[in-house]
This record gives C-alpha cells, structure tokens and sequence, in this order.
C-alpha cells in the first residue's frame, strides 16, 4: 500500500501531533507500506530525506517558529502544498491519503480527493476540532468553520486520538463518527527498567509554554509544598517562558527549576528518565503524547481533568486529576508523593502496567486496517 501523508509539522518542529504522524509513519513503512510526508520546511532542515523507511518532504511555507504554526504559515502549507502533491499524486499514485489535522491539512486533502480521486482519512486532534481548543482557535472557526464540513464528510474514515475529541467532532459535524484510536508509544523504546524514586523527587513538564498549557500552575502548585523536596524541570518555549522564569524567581525557587528549552524526543525521553512525576495542568488537551510517554516510563501522572486526559490516568493508582486552575488539589496531590516515597513508586510502576494499552503497535495495526479498507 502506498500512503501520502500530510502534516503541517512534524519532528523536530511543533507538538505531540506531529510526534504520533511520526510513530504512525514509521510503524507502517517497518510492516512494507511505501510512506511519503509532506510537511513544513523549518531553517536548515533538508527539504527532502528519508527516515525510518519514511520519504519527507517540506515544503517552504513561511514558518518562523519551531513551536508554534501560526495561521499565515498553515496557508503557507497549503499554497505550497496543492502543486507539489498534485505532482507526487500523479506521479507516484498513492492508494490512500493520510490527514494530520482537518485544519490545515484536511483542505489540502479534500482537494488532492476531488482532483485525483484518492480516498483520504482523517486524524483529529483536537486544535482542529471547534471548541478543542477555545483559547487558540476559538477566533479562526468562527470564520472557518463554514468552510470545514466538506472536509470532514469527504473522507473516506475519521479518527480521533481521544473520546472526547471524537464527541467535539460528531457535536460540530453530525453524521460524522469518528473512530478513537488513541496514541500510542513504543513500549520498547520507551522503557524506564528498574523503577526507583528520585531523592529528592523530581517534576517535570513537557511543553509549550503557551495560555493552553498552563504552565505558570505548574510553578504555583508547586509553591504550596516548597516546604518539601523536590526538583523541577519544565522543558519547552514559548511566549510565556519569560513570565514563568519571572514567577519562579519572584518566589525564590530558582535553585528548584531548570528550564532546558526546546528538546527533541530523544531529549524529553532523557528527562522522563531521571523524573518521577509528569505534571500536565493544561487548559485542553486531545490526548497528550508526553502523558502516553510518561506513562511508559513509568512517571506518576499529575494532570488536569482537561479533554483526554482522563484516559491516562486510573486515580489514585498511578496518578490524580485536578480541574486546571485547582491549585490547592494539585498541592495536595504533590504533597501525597513527596510525604511518601513508597506511595510514589507504587502510582510510578503503575503507570509503567497501565501503559501496555497505548502500545504502538496496536495504534499501527488500527490504522493500517483502516486506511487499507479506505483505499479499497
């Protein structure tokens, strides 16, 4: 089977989505499926290589940050991309096409769909979705939504990464059912061996510091039990890196944070490994890939009640889940790990079992059968 896939980011730029096309893409070129990207240029990455059996290709389209697509730079994606993939899909005559995220990359597939007539599926999740993700794209769908049911009654399937993903979907575009498959990790990959508790217990983030991320709670939450060890790593950029740095100073907790930057995968993979807790008080989320990862590596789970989250966590077994502006619930949380070493470890190797049902493997063979029946 061959299979063209379209994301507007992908590793080493921008979030969790880019991370699973990436997963995705790779598990289907090791089972002998010919995959081709298409995605978005960014500084000196080369515009074409092959990795992992994956053919990339990227495309200029005016992106200026590495954690970040703003709307100017995903119709950048799109000019540049409806030329370009008309010639591949000619040229190379893929049996179906693999859509990251309805908004951008759903219209480019719908047009590829009308022009050449290659069946298309759907991944959403959830910034593409209305009312995913209010705070960021609550102002682009009051003018795009009109615009957005063809793509999604277009193709060929829909799936989404969460329920709740799925339930804004089937909400917003009646008639549309999305499958949920969730995303997934390489158990192998990720695999933290012999679980053993920090001393002190270390926190980590993973993210962009963005509104939707809400990561100043991270550093308030934590100020309620500064009177217990610990140490935090809050890895990622964005616009609000300036104003956490400021509030953790203005606390005095400068010796108890470090702030690494913009990591790859293999760099968050290493702050997983020496961390004990994976802290997510976000405002939204689909299903995020650093919890799924977390999990594999066996990290206690603090997260918000936000979007999918709750499909990580099996409180209080290998974690808790407080509403995003809960900070007294996420203290009292991180109180019970760090008062108790033994409590900790436990909801850590917890994590590590409860993660057997994100294996990538699963989430691969869902979609290969999947876009094996579209194409047909």
């Amino acid at each position: 089977m061959r299979v063209l896939v379209l994301c507007h980011e992908y590793p080493p730029i921008g979030g969790g989505g880019g991370r699973v096309a990436q997963d995705i893409c790779a598990g289907l070129a090791a089972r002998g499926h010919e995959v081709r990207l298409v995605t978005a240029a960014f500084g000196s990455l080369p515009r074409e290589e092959t990795q992992n059996g994956v053919t990339i290709h990227r495309l200029v389209s005016g992106r200026k940050q590495e954690f970040r697509a703003g709307l100017g730079a995903m119709l950048g994606y799109l000019l540049a991309g409806l030329p370009f993939c008309l010639r591949l899909v000619r040229r190379w005559q893929p049996d179906v096409i693999h859509v990251h995220f309805a908004v951008p990359a759903g219209a480019l597939g719908l047009a590829l769909k009308i022009l050449t007539r290659t069946p298309c599926v759907i991944t959403a999740h959830l910034g593409d979705v209305p009312g995913g993700v209010p705070e960021k794209t609550g102002k682009w769908f009051r003018f795009l939504y009109p615009i957005t049911p063809p793509i999604w009654r277009g193709a060929r399937a829909v799936c989404a990464v969460s329920s709740f993903t799925a339930q804004l979907a089937e909400k917003a575009y009646p008639g549309v059912t999305p499958v949920v498959i969730p995303n997934g990790v390489d158990l192998r990959d990720y695999d933290p061996g012999e679980i053993k508790v920090n001393h002190p217990p270390r926190v980590a983030f993973a993210g962009r510091f963005v509104p939707q991320k809400n990561p100043l709670q991270v550093v308030y939450a934590l100020n309620e039990v500064k009177d217990l060890p610990w140490t935090c790593v809050m890895a990622g950029d964005g616009a609000l890196k300036p104003e956490v740095e400021a509030l953790v100073d203005s606390l005095g907790l400068r010796e108890r944070f470090t702030f690494p930057g913009w990591l790859t995968p293999a760099e968050v993979k290493g702050v997983f490994a020496g961390s004990d807790i994976l802290f997510l008080p976000s405002l939204s989320e689909g299903l995020p890939v650093v919890g799924v990862q977390g999990m594999a590596m066996g990290l206690a789970l603090l997260l918000s009640r936000a979007g999918g989250n709750p499909d990580l966590v099996e409180a209080p077994r290998n974690g808790y889940l407080c509403d995003p502006d809960d900070t007294a619930g996420f203290a009292s949380a991180l109180r019970t790990w760090l008062s108790d070493p033994a409590e900790l470890l436990a909801a850590r190797q917890s994590s590590r079992q409860l993660a057997q049902v994100f294996s990538l493997e699963r989430v691969v063979e869902k979609y290969e059968e999947i876009l094996s029946n579209a194409a047909r």
